[in-house]
């Protein structure tokens, strides 16, 4: 038994539309029938176009003006001319969903947040993402030898010897001889500030066998360097200065220099030790005697002294300590690592005075200034050294 279910209300206050309505089946149709509707109605949405296309046979017209509206289906079921239902308007397009864009700027940006977080390197990803050349720093040290001659003795030596000079100063009491290295082509050189301390006068001769004068631009007694400067030098192979903090013990290392007058010597070894103290002398005149007398220049290292007393007037600083043979005229040299950067400017070594011919030779205990450190005392130097 199906039950008809009204609810409470529902037809109160209205007619049923469906109770008395006449039926004309056969009844022409009134071309003006329905009027047209006191509002313009709405154009349906997405959801109510499809409700009505699915319904398709319900439409809805006024009993009368102002009365309820009669509700019936599309064929009155007996043969009469129904009504089509109101055509449904086209639901208006949804604009398209603009996705966010993901282009080269987007993408730059993105790159340059992890730049920010990870440093170096990320800019040449920049670089290729913009397609600029951009002028980028790098933290990496250059390689002066090809790569695969990394570590080869005899392609570091051709590729920096021509960077190495010796230096030959004249003093009240004698002479001195030392090294040298070309960091300009117009002849700026780095040494041992006790290489031409003193010094009346100072010739240096290139790889090449060529002769200059030069003077003192500036030095400092403190780190025991001094930078000379050619004259009417031009054109000069300059050597590549590297990073020293980048140093471990036990790195391959060459030394190039002028020991004993014997220019271009180069010899080779390891790192040995990184953060040596070493002490030297500062004054002219107590070193100068020490060194006359047959030994290198005075130092000390480790509570002990070596090649002579330093005296009272002594300066320390940190070292770099190598097994590389060094020897006096060594001092001011190059200390060079496998890639062919200098690293090192070598300035005090171990040499046995008193050696007879059996016992003569290098010991492997030599010291270099760390390249480091000079950089960081170029400026000083250029603007005349710490000691004028």
């Amino acid at each position: 038994m199906t039950e008809s279910i009204r609810r409470s209300g529902e037809y109160e206050n209205h007619e049923n539309p469906y109770q008395g309505a006449p039926q004309h089946a056969s009844a022409p149709v009134n071309p003006e029938w329905p009027p047209p509707p006191a509002y313009q109605p709405a154009a349906p949405g997405p959801v109510e176009s499809r409700q009505s296309a699915e319904a398709g046979a319900m439409w809805q017209t006024p009993a009368q003006p102002g009365g309820a509206w009669n509700t019936a289906p599309a064929g009155d079921g007996n043969g009469g001319t129904a009504l089509p239902p109101p055509v449904a308007a086209e639901p208006a397009p949804l604009p398209p969903r603009r996705r966010a864009r993901r282009g080269p700027m987007a993408l730059l940006a993105a790159v340059a947040i992890v730049a920010a977080a990870i440093g170096g390197g990320t800019a040449y990803g920049i670089q290729e993402l913009t397609g600029k050349d951009e002028v980028v720093a790098s933290s990496t040290t250059t390689s002066v030898v090809p790569s695969s001659k990394t570590g080869d003795v005899a392609s570091i030596a051709a590729a920096v010897s021509p960077s190495v000079v010796e230096i030959q100063a004249t003093l009240g009491s004698g002479s001195s001889t030392g090294s040298g290295v070309i960091i300009t082509s117009d002849g700026e050189i780095l040494t041992n500030n006790h290489v031409i301390a003193g010094a009346s006068s100072i010739k240096v001769q290139t790889s090449d066998g060529k002769e200059y004068t030069a003077k003192v631009v500036g030095t400092d007694s403190k780190k025991d360097l001094a930078l000379i400067k050619l004259e009417n030098a031009s054109g000069l192979k300059t050597a590549t200065l590297g990073n020293s903090d980048g140093v471990k013990v036990g790195d391959t290392v060459v030394a190039i220099g002028s020991p004993e007058g014997l220019t271009g010597t180069v010899t080779s070894g390891i790192v040995s030790a990184l953060d040596r103290d070493v002490t030297v002398s500062t004054d002219e005149s107590q070193g100068r005697q020490q060194q006359q007398q047959g030994g290198g220049w005075p130092f000390e290292s480790g509570g002990q002294e070596f090649n002579g007393d330093t005296g009272s007037s002594t300066t320390t600083y940190k070292a770099l300590q190598t097994d590389a043979s060094l020897n006096p005229g060594n001092s001011g040299g190059a200390l060079v690592d496998a890639n062919g950067n200098i690293i090192g400017i070598n300035s005090a070594m171990y040499s046995a005075a008193d050696a007879t011919s059996s016992t003569a030779g290098s010991v492997g205990l030599g010291f270099a200034i760390p390249i480091n450190t000079v950089k960081a005392d170029l400026a000083t130097l250029r603007a005349g050294g710490s000691d004028s």
